[in-house]
Formats: C-alpha cells, structure tokens, sequence
C-alpha cells in the first residue's frame, strides 16, 4: 500500500530491511519522514520502549494503518505527538475497504445511512456457538442493528467486469466457494465473507470486535478476545496480552486462557481486582500464563490458535478440583483458587462452582 503511494504520488519512500522499535525514530529523523504506515501491534512495541526526552523530535505528522487497537491508540498519539491516525480496514484479496478518515478513537471507518447505497458493506448476524449466519423466517439474512455484532460481507458484482466489488477468488474452486455467501437478502444475490466480526454505533462508525474463530463461547456467553486483551494490557506492568478460549474437561465451551507479557512487580491480587470491575463474570479469564514475550505472525499479528493448541492442557495430569477425588498439586497451573490464580481460596474450584 505505501510503495504503490509512492509511486503514484512521486513521494520518497523509505524502507528498512527489518522493523526494529528501538531504531524507529531515530531513523524517521535521519531521513525527515513524514507519513508512515503501521500494522498489527507495531505501535504497541513503539509504546513499549523506554520513554526518551527527544520522542517527539520528529516530522511525522501522520500515521496510516491496520491493527492500532483502542487501549493504546490515545496514549501513542500523545507520547509521539502525532497529529493525525489513519486507521483502515481492508485485505487483499476482499472487497470490503473501510477508512477512518475522521481520527475516532478505536473506529476502523465509517459508514453512514446515506451512503450505504454506494457501499455495497453489510453486517450480518452470526451465530458464534455453530458458526453460521442467522437467517430469519424468509429465509435471508438479518442485517446487524446499531450495537450489535456481526460478519461484515461486501457485495460481489453480478457484472464479472465490474470495477467495484469484484472478487477474483482463490486458485481452488472450494476455497473461493468458502468465502462467498449466498442469498443473503435476496434470492441469487452473492456477498464476499471477511471472516471479521464487527460492530457498528448509531454515528455508522465501525469497530474491529474480532476475528470469526478466536471469538469463543463460555457459560453461553461470546467473549470477543480483543475485549478482554484490551482490559488486560491498560493495567499497570502489563506490556501486551493474547487471549484465547480453551477446552475443559467436563465443561461446554471454552474457558478464558490469557497469555501475558508482564513486570516481575505484577500485582495480581489488584489485576484480579480490574478484570472482576471491568469485564462480566463469563469474559474473566480463567487462566493466566506469563510468558517473555506474545508469539506474532510476520504482520505482528497475535497467533492464538497455536498458543491455545499447547496451553489448553497442563503438562501434568488432568486437574481435579477439591470437590473431585483427586486434589490437583501444589504446584500445578491450574489452582484451586479463583480466576487467573488469584483471591481467596475455596474448597471447590472456581470451574466447579461455575457448572
């Protein structure tokens, strides 16, 4: 996207063989860049280095991206003193392009009532627990009220040679099928499926709530890991969070797994504390494992569905409770106690007093 700019615009275009944080700003200064763009958690790892006097000796005066979530968004375009956030939604391969030209904290783009007739973008009910669209009683589709979360889908032309919602597919036949939702709201009509969960307020300004497959149900609940990875990482000594449900034994659905990267001065019994105030009872996380540092994709992009592949058992033998006839050990990860390991503790576990 910024080399095809650049080329476009005739603007200088600066690249580095590898990101590095903790050469970021001293190379926007070497070489007096203005604009540059962002993805994935790349702020969050600029946020993340130490505080320094000349942070704000620079000339950029824009940054345009995908991926700069809402906990960190305020506290990056202070510290750096950026005037202006371009945040966008978009994939390469889709139809549905969303830009937030308007700077509103935490919104991918906006999408107003007068204009929905030259955007061909919906967003649709979905049902998380079997993973298909509701349809309602004609048989269609039912578009998401303000408020509430759906699959955002693009119109695909019926005109192939159609400049605006094409969708050229995959290089298999099935793969391509997947991704094309049919009689939507009318009979023959074809939409292009995002596999992204979004939310849209009575303003038409849309927000990225998660990706379809990392949103988990628990207690019959959905929990949006975003959300809860939010709430986790605007507590003080966490530096960045990856949540994911996982399975337990004897229980329907998944339970809350966060994955953080912390200060060794954390305190839990005060995070406890902030996730019972902030989230609902079924969106606390169960389970809290601290690791050096959150694996990421080659976009900065947290990977979820390996790290709940080797997380979502213990290396021990399967935990039983007190209330179970095998207490767990001592020294086992998952403790008798109440979620993320911390408050008092009580003759049966916290998953056993849940079911």
């Amino acid at each position: 996207m910024t080399v095809s700019s650049s080329w476009h615009s005739g603007a200088a275009l600066v690249l580095r063989r590898r990101f590095s944080a903790s050469q970021f700003w001293h190379d926007c200064r070497l070489h007096g860049v203005t604009i540059f763009q962002y993805i994935g958690e790349l702020c969050r790892y600029l946020l993340a280095q130490p505080e320094q006097d000349d942070d704000r000796r620079h000339a950029v005066r824009c940054a345009v991206g995908n991926g700069l979530r809402p906990d960190i968004w305020e506290r990056f375009q202070r510290r750096f003193g950026i005037a202006r956030i371009v945040e966008f939604y978009g994939a390469t391969e889709g139809n549905v392009a969303l830009v937030n030209f308007d700077g509103k904290v935490g919104a991918v783009g906006r999408l107003p009532g007068w204009l929905k007739s030259r955007m061909p973008t919906r967003l649709v009910r979905f049902d998380v627990e079997s993973e298909s669209h509701v349809r309602g009683p004609d048989g269609f589709c039912v578009e998401c009220a303000p408020g509430e979360v759906g699959e955002a889908i693009g119109r695909i032309p019926d005109d192939p040679k159609s400049p605006i919602g094409r969708f050229e597919g995959y290089t298999g036949a099935a793969e391509t099928e997947k991704k094309i939702l049919r009689d939507v709201f009318e009979q023959g009509d074809a939409w292009f499926r995002t596999g992204d969960l979004l939310r849209q307020d009575a303003d038409g300004d849309l927000y990225f709530v998660d990706r379809i497959g990392d949103t988990f149900r628990w207690k019959g609940e959905n929990v949006a890991t975003t959300e809860v990875a939010e709430c986790l990482a605007v507590f003080p000594g966490v530096a960045e969070a990856n949540v994911y449900g996982v399975e337990v034994p004897g229980c329907e659905g998944r339970a809350g797994m966060a994955a953080i990267v912390a200060d060794d001065a954390l305190d839990l019994d005060a995070l406890y504390a902030h996730l019972q105030d902030q989230l609902p009872r079924y969106a606390q996380p169960l389970f809290l494992r601290r690791v050096p540092a959150i694996e990421v994709t080659g976009t900065f992009k947290h990977r979820k569905r390996s790290s709940c592949a080797r997380a979502s058992r213990p290396r021990r033998a399967p935990i039983r409770c007190g209330c179970a006839t095998t207490a767990p050990p001592a020294s086992c990860a998952w403790t008798r106690r109440s979620p993320i390991g911390s408050g008092p503790a009580s003759s049966t576990c916290r998953l056993c007093s849940l079911n």
